[in-house]
């Protein structure tokens, strides 16, 4: 059996808090990596793997209900709304529904391809941004207006059912006032609960908020990240730059959260304000100056977003921690469970509990 098809069996369909009587979002399991030594948790308790002085940065970026459907003539499409542009354009994939729900492939383009949307508003292609992402023009109707009256959840083949928008939202998000937002949910924080964050607050774990609209990830291709709106605040910019001044740890909270502070990074070392797009692409050759731990999902073998974990906890980790998640059918996924990558050369860190490996 292929790692792929392992994973592929292993992928949670729905969310934690939908599997049994009485769960929340956080009962989900926390695989902790600390370089190749691993232990064995429940996400209840990070508060105690963490310690006082740690900072979580954390992505406030609202999921959208960034899927619509629509028509090409008589052809029914499903349109993902992606990424807002500066001028006004949407990247956008076009996709054709399954027949179960979700959607599989479809080739794009070519530039001036209408589509009918709901409500009498059209669609119209103008430039290509990759083999599947074009900029596309919204006319008879603004697109916030539209996601809020006909979108639902992007939503993906190893899923059981359409949710609701709010299954989809982390405890992290707020409202952008332009109506942007991330196409795909920044799941890494979605088991937090505001019970939890509580807890975290009062044994002194610190948060930083940042924000990076995550567009549609190449569910086929699994192309690297193309470029995103990102802001990182002055507020949160000193607050990093002081807990990497102490002996507390800056932990990324998602991939999102990494490529958003990494790219706020000045050549002096020092964590600015800053706020835009970014087209860095964070890997092992480049490394991470800013992060020293991250909280994230698992990844299915040939994403890019590996070698993002690569350059923050070495392959030998990444190869270790994965060996173990599947050994230990952890679930993979948004709605699946999570990995704390924590230094190994960290003399206060807690010491392993008896089921490491």
């Amino acid at each position: 059996m292929t790692l792929a098809v392992r994973v592929r069996e292993l992928s949670a369909r729905l969310p934690a808090e939908q599997r049994g009587p009485g769960l929340d979002r956080d009962a989900v399991r926390l695989l902790v990596s600390r370089g190749t030594a691993v232990s064995h948790h429940s996400f209840g308790e990070l508060p105690k793997l963490l310690r006082a002085g740690d900072l979580l940065v954390v992505n406030t970026s609202p999921t959208l209900a960034a899927a619509v459907d629509g028509r090409i003539g008589h052809a029914r499409v499903v349109v993902h709304f992606s990424t807002r542009g500066d001028d006004g354009r949407w990247a956008v994939e076009l996709r054709d529904p399954d027949g179960r729900g979700t959607t599989r492939a479809r080739a794009g383009g070519p530039a001036g391809t209408e589509v009918r949307l709901p409500g009498g508003g059209r669609l119209v292609l103008e430039e290509a941004v990759s083999e599947r992402l074009w900029w596309a023009r919204v006319c008879g109707g603004e697109v916030s207006g539209l996601l809020r009256e006909h979108g639902r959840p992007i939503r993906y083949s190893y899923t059981e059912r359409d949710q609701p928008l709010s299954v989809y939202q982390t405890v992290f998000a707020l409202p952008s006032p332009d109506g942007s937002g991330s196409a795909e949910m920044p799941s890494a924080a979605r088991p937090f609960t505001a019970r939890l964050v509580a807890e975290l607050v009062s044994r002194g774990v610190q948060f930083a908020p940042v924000t990076l609209h995550t567009g549609v990830a190449s569910a086929e291709a699994h192309e690297p990240p193309y470029p995103e709106r990102f802001s990182v605040p002055e507020a949160s910019a000193r607050l990093i730059n002081a807990v990497r001044a102490g002996d507390g740890r800056v932990v990324a909270v998602g991939t999102t959260a990494v490529r958003a502070v990494e790219s706020a990074d000045g050549a002096d070392g020092v964590v600015r304000a800053r706020e835009g797009w970014t087209d860095l692409v964070v890997t092992p050759r480049r490394g991470v100056r800013v992060v020293n731990g991250l909280l994230t999902g698992l990844h299915e073998p040939e994403a890019s977003h590996l070698l993002m974990l690569e350059a923050v906890a070495g392959r030998a980790a990444i190869d270790r921690g994965y060996e173990e998640a599947l050994s230990r059918r952890y679930l993979w996924h948004e709605f699946g469970d999570v990995h704390l990558l924590l230094p190994d050369r960290d003399s206060h860190a807690e010491h392993c509990s008896s089921n490491c490996k």
